[in-house]
């Protein structure tokens, strides 16, 4: 079957906007560099939380929602190595709970309601919004600190309200929303291996 006529001119303009894209991806990792003692606090914040026998939340909307549940997969599972799971769960993934909630109190307190049951002081919360500005987890972070949980967040440059609301935030370099997920996943992979490996080294039976 023959090609359409301008199917030359769609591989040429994919091939600008793939090229673009990557162009951004590759300036905004290259502006985490100075970024680079944040994320190591964070990640040290995460360990002592485990260590502490603490446990961890997360929660985000849309492709935040999916890197919170992505990230609590390979903290219960494993990232690069066998060891034990290590207590981690996303705040977007009970649906009747998060109908519920909805329906009954707003959707602004989906993620606020499930720490106000679940979260004891010890755990951490990680709260993601390429915004910064999410009604709902703008209340999980304050519901958080409530109840004296540690907060990381995860935002964009412009931060938004999140940082105030956290213990230790890091804004993405980025404006473009695709451009502050990719930072955001790239970030959460290398706290889950600092975590993996601090872990790993002191218990290193599965």
């Amino acid at each position: 079957m023959p090609f359409p006529a301008d199917h030359s001119l769609i591989v040429a303009d994919t091939a600008a906007l793939a090229d673009a894209a990557l162009r951004e991806h590759a300036a905004a990792t290259a502006a985490l560099t100075p970024l680079l003692p944040a994320i190591a606090d964070m990640a040290a914040t995460l360990i002592e939380t485990l260590r502490r026998d603490g446990r961890v939340f997360l929660c985000g909307n849309g492709g935040s929602a999916a890197d919170a549940q992505h990230l609590a997969a390979e903290l219960v599972g494993r990232f690069l190595r066998d060891r034990r799971p290590l207590p981690a769960l996303a705040l977007t993934t009970d649906t009747s709970t998060l109908t519920a909630v909805a329906n009954d109190l707003g959707y602004a307190e989906v993620f606020a309601r499930q720490l106000i049951a679940l979260g004891r002081p010890g755990d951490l919360l990680i709260a993601i919004s390429t915004s910064g500005d999410s009604p709902n987890v703008l209340r999980a972070a304050e519901a958080a600190r409530r109840q004296r949980l540690t907060v990381l967040g995860l935002t964009g440059r412009a931060g938004g309200a999140l940082p105030a609301l956290c213990d230790l935030c890091l804004r993405a370099p980025a404006d473009a929303t695709p451009r502050i997920q990719e930072i955001h996943i790239l970030v959460g992979h290398i706290l889950c291996e600092a975590a993996e490996r601090a872990l790993s080294e002191a218990d290193p039976s599965p």
